[in-house]
């Protein structure tokens, strides 16, 4: 185990390196400038045509080829992203960097919320057709088809699936059995098995039934976990201006965190960028698999949500786990880490017996949403490698196993996996979304500027 745990670190090391954080960053430079900065000086448009458009218009009214709403796509792909990243990942990277990495953590987000613009574009223009008439779609399609580089699209499936495993199946399943023993006394098996019963009824019914439920619970628990987070606000308002500045100086000058100069900034950025793209995955191309499911006529149409998803996981979610972490102050003592830090902080900051049980409740959720909506990602990377064909039972049937065997094991060494294999699946993502850039802004001037918008499968 000591071997495989050194060799994961030297992967991590290089693939982590200085040259990752640039290419992460440049590109939602990139991105932004080549698409007008649509999630800037758009986002009102961007927020009318999600939010409030799905509360309008009913899935009788869009004519297009698909297996979920529109809706339902997004809140599937919302119940991916806000997981055990913002509840445990947020708390990791405080320890680990220092309030600093917040900083971090969003000005990525702000950048990469035209990333996920363009990877949810291009999912839905190469979107093919399995033989049973679902569609299917992602990352590995736009590699493959648009860069004409099949072995790209194959090379990119093959570490999705142990992605999906092991920060899914492995993570959230162990985050939510260790929170629930440790504050409720529950054994881990036992949460294991549950967990694995209702994720497997959910799945039983493929992709539509994980996107009925996400559209039920997504809404609910991200909702609960927002007013919390205003609540723990006006509660505290006294300490928020300190907690700021501590964030934001600790960007530049943790010295006092990681003990260096130069060094420890790239300790902080690295931490910060890391654990925001574990959460909202904006540049990963994964959230593209889910979104390729949505009844649209347009890609654009669907990649309004790129930007949105990203402003709720990390602006809203992670700003708000940060701030209770630092305000409560738990960070510093090296006595707590992951979620039981962030189950502290909540404790700390908001009276009474309700910080437990919001922020237990919401790691049981979130860890559940991810729990069935991280299937998607391993049956889309089954559909790539075999053409639609594969046998999916089998996929469920180990799904739900991973998920008993995940509750009883550790996370140290899941985590840093998880991170190698980000980085591994990023940068064929990141190269190929600048290459197709000319098409992601030709398609954006198609939706914002022309009545008529042209049909794709």
């Amino acid at each position: 185990m000591e071997i495989i745990v050194n060799i994961n670190d030297f992967i991590n090391g290089i693939v982590w390196g200085l040259p990752m954080i640039i290419l992460i960053v440049a590109t939602g430079i990139f991105y932004t400038i080549r698409l007008g900065g649509v999630q800037f000086v758009r986002f009102g448009r961007l927020f009318k045509d999600t939010i409030i458009k799905a509360f309008k218009k009913k899935d009788t009214e869009k004519p297009a080829k698909g297996e979920l709403t529109s809706f339902q796509a997004a809140m599937t792909s919302v119940s991916a992203i806000v997981g055990s990243g913002n509840i445990a990942g947020v708390a990791t990277a405080i320890v680990a960097g220092g309030p600093g990495a917040v900083f971090w953590m969003i000005v990525a987000a702000l950048f990469g919320m035209a990333s996920k613009f363009a990877e949810i574009a291009l999912g839905i223009k190469y979107r093919e057709l399995n033989p049973d008439g679902t569609p299917t779609g992602g990352a590995m399609y736009y590699l493959a088809k648009g860069l004409k580089a099949r072995w790209v699209g194959v090379v990119f499936s093959i570490l999705v699936i142990p992605f999906a495993f092991v920060i899914s199946g492995i993570v959230d399943s162990n985050t939510i059995a260790l929170t629930l023993q440790d504050y409720i006394g529950i054994p881990t098996l036992v949460t294991g098995i549950v967990l694995a019963l209702v994720a497997g009824f959910t799945i039983l019914k493929g992709v539509s039934g994980v996107g009925y439920a996400c559209s039920l619970v997504a809404p609910f628990m991200g909702g609960a976990y927002i007013l919390s987070g205003i609540l723990i606000i006006i509660l505290n308002i006294k300490g928020v201006p300190g907690a700021v500045v501590e964030i934001i100086q600790g960007a530049f000058n943790p010295r006092a965190v990681t003990g260096g100069a130069i060094g420890s900034i790239l300790v902080v950025m690295k931490n910060g960028i890391a654990r925001g793209l574990f959460s909202n995955e904006a540049g990963l191309g994964t959230s593209a698999m889910i979104h390729a499911s949505a009844k649209v006529n347009h890609p654009v149409e669907q990649a309004v949500w790129g930007p949105i998803e990203v402003f709720l996981d990390t602006i809203l979610v992670c700003t708000i786990t940060s701030l209770s972490i630092v305000l409560s102050g738990l960070w510093s003592n090296g006595e707590l880490d992951g979620a039981s830090l962030t189950v502290g902080a909540f404790q700390k900051t908001l009276p009474g017996e309700f910080g437990t049980i919001i922020s237990i409740g919401c790691v049981v959720l979130f860890g559940f949403s991810c729990l069935i909506s991280y299937y998607v990602y391993a049956e889309r990377a089954i559909d790539f490698l075999t053409h639609g064909t594969g046998n999916k039972l089998i996929l469920r049937i180990v799904w739900v196993l991973a998920i008993v065997v995940g509750s009883q094991t550790t996370l140290g060494f899941a985590w840093d996996l998880a991170d190698t294999i980000n980085g591994l699946m990023i940068i064929p993502n990141l190269v190929g979304l600048i290459l197709l850039s000319g098409e992601v802004v030709a398609l954006k001037k198609e939706y914002f500027e022309k009545d008529r918008l042209p049909v794709h499968k």
